[in-house]
């Protein structure tokens, strides 16, 4: 096929006078290198990540629609008191999108290149809210035959995710789990892989709907942060499971300290002897996520056992090598329509993604409402 000269493509900017410009540019499409190859991108998640770098720490409150029909522009406020947050990304232009899919158009000489020409991909490389991405053959993973770019754009970030929580698991000496938003697309997900691998998971969800959802799915701890008995729900789960390691999507608020109080409080229920240090089993929190952008607030009742800290997928990567990621990715690629698979409640263009209607659903990171952008609808 005839590629085009360039390539539209979803850009977000926080200038220094505090005002975030969602845009879309007409960029150049390079020629490939050797070992490169241009994907025409036909579906890219609009996962939290994504809306993290998109929004910034705007307050879409304020957003505000300019341009025109084709290239609309969006611009919003960021407060004063968020500014430090950006000061990496000030007056830089983000390219934006962790992951997607689409169709190999263009090949590099090399070998490796030439083999994915034709073939439908899944790729994990930044700069995916573009209607075509040049980028290196060995960052491709090909689908199965029959495999649609919309099936296989969720190949990498939330299924690794999940992965990556069950193997954090295992190699720091748990034995079961806790994960919170976790009605979520990624929340599923972990549920199905638990299921599969007999790990007992405590899902923490705010709504009697989420309860549903992960019920309808075979989970059987299901805490629900909205009940008056939350606390002792939540303790008889740890005690039925001993989950003493947690992976927390909201960050803010104090649920990360309710959830190490609560383990506490089930180890304390199996002591044989009492200590004013606490138990001496660790207890541990990750926080991997920030839907609740406020301070953390933990008071501490758990002894002295206990770790707070953050978990990114990309360092966890580089922590367990090549090897190690590669057979997480390649259960995924066994289990794409299966375990890992990801449903969408919108298609959207790069276009109909600038609606401020639009953003005001998909700003949201609701359960049951997540998107998947397609560049060249």
């Amino acid at each position: 096929m005839t590629l085009p000269a360039t390539t539209l493509q979803l850009r977000s900017l926080v200038s220094r006078n505090g005002e975030l410009t969602l845009s879309l540019s007409e960029d150049a499409i390079p020629q490939p290198a050797a070992h490169e190859v241009i994907v025409r991108v036909e579906a890219a998640p609009m996962n939290p990540s994504d809306l993290g770098l998109l929004f910034g720490a705007a307050d879409l409150r304020t957003a505000k629609a300019s341009g025109t029909a084709s290239r609309p522009v969006v611009t919003a406020g960021v407060p004063e008191a968020a500014m430090k947050s950006m000061a990496g990304r000030l007056d830089q232009s983000m390219q934006v999108g962790n992951e997607g899919a689409g169709v190999v158009v263009a090949a590099g000489a090399s070998p490796e290149a030439q083999a994915l020409l034709g073939k439908t991909v899944a790729v994990l490389g930044g700069a995916m809210y573009t209607q075509y991405r040049c980028i290196a053959a060995a960052q491709c993973m090909p689908l199965a035959e029959g495999t649609t770019p919309a099936e296989g754009a969720s190949a990498f970030v939330n299924p690794l995710t999940a992965l990556g929580m069950v193997e954090t698991m295992r190699r720091e000496g748990h034995k079961a789990l806790v994960h919170t938003a976790a009605a979520s697309n990624l929340g599923q997900m972990l549920n199905r892989i638990c299921l599969q691998d007999g790990i007992a998971l405590v899902n923490i969800v705010r709504k009697k709907e989420q309860e549903d959802i992960l019920r309808a799915l075979g989970a059987k701890y299901v805490c629900n942060a909205a009940s008056p008995n939350f606390m002792q729900e939540l303790t008889d789960a740890l005690v039925a499971t001993g989950a003493t390691l947690a992976f927390d999507a909201i960050g803010g608020g104090k649920l990360a300290g309710q959830i190490l109080t609560c383990m506490e409080a089930a180890l304390n229920k199996t002591a044989v002897e009492y200590s004013r240090y606490g138990s001496t089993t660790h207890k541990q929190v990750y926080i991997y996520g920030g839907l609740d952008r406020g301070p953390t607030e933990f008071t501490r009742g758990f002894g002295m056992a206990w770790g707070m800290g953050g978990w990114l997928l990309f360092p966890f990567l580089q922590k367990i090598g090549a090897d190690g990621a590669a057979k997480l990715k390649a259960r995924v690629a066994a289990e794409l329509k299966t375990t890992f698979a990801s449903r969408y409640t919108r298609e959207v263009s790069l276009v109909e993604a600038l609606g401020l209607d639009q953003i005001a659903v998909y700003s949201r990171h609701a359960t049951g409402e997540k998107y998947l952008l397609n560049p060249n609808k």
